[in-house]
């Protein structure tokens, strides 16, 4: 299983490294061991936090208090929870 997400039963354990204030909302593609993302959200007042939370809430088609923080909150590495995602992003796939 590749390094940048892992399950934990029907949850997806998810290692990202978020770029803010990019021009669009897009996965980029692998980068080390973490899942490149970047994000229009500035990262101030916890707007990026606030934004990926919205985004992939839409992206894996789950609530927005599905998706966790479990590292990361003030930094661009961060380990998200999706609890049980009903759809999987290409770079991604079920065990």
């Amino acid at each position: 299983m590749p390094a940048h997400y892992s399950w934990q039963g029907e949850d997806l354990i998810l290692h990202c490294h978020l770029q803010p204030k990019a021009a669009s909302d897009e996965i980029v593609g692998v980068h080390g061991d973490r899942l490149k993302i970047r994000i229009t959200a500035p990262p101030v007042d916890g707007k990026a936090n606030e934004h990926i939370t919205k985004w992939f809430s839409k992206l894996f088609k789950v609530p927005r208090n599905d998706i966790e923080i479990l590292q990361g909150e003030l930094g661009r590495q961060k380990t998200l929870r999706i609890k049980s995602p009903k759809i999987l992003p290409e770079h991604i796939a079920r065990p």
